[in-house]
């Protein structure tokens, strides 16, 4: 059983946690998804800071380079973004964030091979960094290569178990292969956990889905 358009672009999607700033993460993703990258409504400022695994602490050319990234991305200007975070990187090639958020502006540029190998340089360089394995999770979803991204997602999880994003997006990817029960559960989790952090628009986002799911599910429900 396949979800439908509605629920695709609720959250499958890449990120809802990434934005190029010099603090945080929240969420680049292709034209094909619907979450936006300069919605911090994700997480607050300490979330962010503590999911990013990112401090502004570094030398303060890199914190222009990051926000001139940030700025070119605001425009448009994923070209510009992009250069700027090679720039970046060829300065400290040892920033996991850098390459992390170069992986996100491939990702936007439907670059998905590259974005991915940016990824994966990020978790080299930082082991445990859960939000660059969702991403790369997000990546394969939006390719609909499911296991993949379940593969992804669940490395994500085993980093942080109370990560309720890449909970979500792994129920979801869980539901496209036809496991409905497991995605339902994982999904409850997720929703549960956004109560907990007091995310109203998360928790609003999940009962959608929860809801868009057993109308799926049972036709009967109206």
């Amino acid at each position: 059983m396949k979800l439908n358009s509605k629920l695709k672009s609720a959250f499958v999607q890449p990120f809802s946690c990434i934005a190029l700033s010099t603090i945080a993460a929240i969420g680049l993703s292709p034209s094909v998804l619907a979450v936006s990258l300069h919605s911090p409504q994700q997480y607050t400022q300490r979330q962010v800071e503590k999911l990013a695994q990112f401090s502004d602490q570094g030398p303060s050319e890199r914190s222009q380079i990051l926000q001139q990234a940030n700025a070119l991305y605001n425009q448009g200007d994923m070209k510009g973004a992009e250069e700027n975070l090679r720039k970046l990187i060829k300065q400290f090639p040892k920033d996991a964030f850098g390459h992390f958020q170069l992986g996100n502006v491939l990702f936007r540029q439907k670059k998905s091979e590259e974005a991915i190998s940016a990824y994966r340089e990020a978790i080299r360089l930082q082991s445990k960094y859960a939000l660059a394995y969702n991403a790369i999770g997000m990546v394969y979803a939006s390719e609909n290569r499911w296991q993949e991204a379940i593969t992804e997602y669940q490395k994500a999880l085993e980093i942080n178990p109370n990560y309720a994003e890449a909970m979500t997006n792994f129920a979801l990817a869980m539901w496209q292969t036809n496991k409905q029960d497991e995605a339902i559960s994982y999904l409850e989790k997720a929703l549960n956990i956004f109560k907990e952090q007091n995310r109203k628009e998360k928790v609003n986002q999940v009962q959608k889905i929860l809801e868009e799911i057993k109308k799926t599910d049972d036709p009967s429900i109206s």
